[in-house]
């Protein structure tokens, strides 16, 4: 332990995956005493966004389904290196995972599905000149330029029908009306992906749901060096010193549920979550919907903030948007193999390889994962479990004539087994079918158009202990939505705050590859 941070504490707000991160750059890279690090969680777990959980009586849920990049998560992976496996001693998570991916490549033969239960041939990415056009237009634009510019906005509606959006749009969730800014970083970042976006080769999965196979790792390994893991307490509003600088002097919390008060002393640092992409969700049953819930404490304090003092951000941009932001996933557990069984016939897909199957001309744009199994460490052996999502949760079904999000379980069901053309197969289906829908209404909120000053630096100019991490702060360059840009936001938190000199991975610049460049080019015109 170095001896100028014996007096000091750190502060988290938000225990998910970022303020891990920030939690294990401080205790690895800076020497910080584990025991003056405080991650503050209101929910009685950890994990944010990084959620998985459930058991075969009451079925599992994970609200999303995350895909890693190898070539583009760079601190990511670099972190992992430093977390020991829980399952395999010796290795690292980074190692863990490398070596399921190797053994369970990802690779669809059924990325696309017509109404007609078919499997669409989609090495063409359909596109027309324009398109093309629009394309390289939309690459060479400067941020500044589009400004809040939709996707629509520079796009024509053929567009929309290609094999390329349908694909693109589905793996990352973009709709026709988010950020053009956001789509264009995608493009940039991802372009080595574009040329086997059809087969999603490039997914690298976790052996486990993230919340098992990241989550669990890293909180074990900060407990190791006696992290403080405060749960149950939600931090309402901060306070801050006279001024025009940035200065955070109190913090005000609500510890289940009582009004209490952290006083930060100087030297103390406050390092916050900013926002949620999953807060306000809400889980249905088979017999019950998901409801639509609003903003919660993390929207609420980044409000608070921002009202306080100029240069923080604007929550309006991303919270207060939600007929664009909201969609739905769903999770399904089975107590038998009959449905993938029959899945792994129709799609081709060699059970586990995590192939996402979208089907083109559902109503609600639905799409389904089957994961390696079991997804879940307490899974047992004869438990399946997959998870899926419908863009559109206000578009009433096609075989069930309902919107989405007024669905139960048991409709979502019948909904896919409809698209699927499983009808004969009904019975056995739904026989140990447990679906539970989510209602998400801020999943997307990232990517809903702004302006560069709405997304708050992550250390602000003027601010002598205060930093933004998670999805809601601004990186040049590096794209929202993925688990690297939590964990760069935290790299860069830490090492700003602390004056640490230590070099953070660069991001890829796969737009300046030649070979990269060449094969999308190609690509384009297939």
């Amino acid at each position: 332990m170095r001896e100028e941070y014996s007096d000091k504490q750190v502060y988290f707000v938000g225990g998910g995956i970022a303020s891990l991160a920030g939690a294990s750059y401080l205790v690895r890279d800076c020497d910080f005493p584990g025991q003056n690090i405080h991650i503050i969680e209101e929910m009685k777990i950890l994990g944010g966004s990084n959620d998985g959980a459930g058991d075969e009586e009451n079925g599992y849920v994970i609200r999303g389904g995350r895909m890693l990049n190898d070539e583009t998560y760079e601190n990511t992976w670099e972190l992992l290196t430093s977390i020991p496996s829980i399952d395999r001693p010796g290795l690292s998570v980074r190692d863990e995972i490398m070596a399921f991916d190797m053994a369970n490549p990802t690779h669809s033969n059924a990325r696309l599905v017509n109404s007609r239960g078919e499997v669409e041939d989609v090495l063409s990415m359909g596109f027309d000149m324009a398109d093309r056009l629009a394309m390289g237009k939309l690459i060479i634009t400067p941020e500044e330029k589009l400004g809040k510019a939709r996707i629509n906005d520079l796009f024509g509606p053929h567009f929309f029908t290609t094999n390329f959006w349908f694909m693109w749009a589905t793996t990352f969730a973009f709709q026709p009306w988010h950020s053009a800014v956001e789509f264009k970083r995608y493009m940039v970042r991802f372009i080595h992906e574009f040329p086997r976006i059809q087969t999603l080769e490039g997914v690298t999965r976790t052996p486990y749901n993230q919340y098992d196979s990241i989550i669990l790792p890293m909180h074990k390994y900060l407990e190791g060096f006696g992290v403080d893991f405060t749960l149950k307490c939600t931090v309402t509003d901060l306070e801050f010193k006279d001024g025009d600088g940035i200065t955070v002097t109190r913090m005000n919390v609500l510890r289940q549920g009582v009004a209490d008060v952290i006083d930060v002393k100087e030297g103390d640092l406050v390092i916050i979550t900013n926002g949620s992409m999953t807060e306000g969700s809400s889980l249905g049953s088979m017999t019950e919907a998901p409801s639509l819930n609003g903003k919660g404490s993390s929207w609420k304090l980044w409000e608070n903030i921002a009202a306080k003092k100029p240069g923080l951000g604007n929550p309006s941009s991303f919270a207060d948007h939600v007929d664009g932001s909201k969609w739905e996933s769903f999770t399904v557990t089975f107590k038998d193999t009959k449905f993938f069984d029959l899945m792994e016939k129709f799609t081709r897909n060699r059970a586990g390889t995590g192939a996402l199957v979208t089907f083109k001309e559902s109503s609600w744009l639905m799409s389904v994962v089957l994961a390696f199994q079991p997804h879940f460490r307490n899974q047992p052996e004869h438990v399946r479990v997959f998870w899926g999502y419908g863009l559109f949760p206000d578009k009433v079904g096609d075989f069930v004539k309902k919107r989405m999000c007024d669905c139960t379980g048991e409709e979502i069901m019948e909904e896919l087994i409809g698209h699927l053309h499983f009808e004969a197969h009904r019975e056995e289906i739904m026989a140990t079918a447990n679906c539970i829908p989510c209602m998400m209404p801020y999943i997307t909120s990232q990517f809903m158009p702004r302006l560069h000053s709405d997304r708050p630096q992550v250390v602000p100019e003027g601010s002598t202990n205060l930093a933004f991490i998670g999805q809601y702060c601004e990186i040049a360059d590096d794209v929202v939505f993925t688990e690297e840009y939590s964990v760069r936001a935290a790299r860069i938190a830490v090492y700003t705050l602390l004056g640490i000199n230590r070099p953070i991975e660069p991001i890829t610049q796969y737009q300046y590859d030649v070979r990269s460049l060449f094969s999308s080019f190609i690509t384009s015109f297939r």
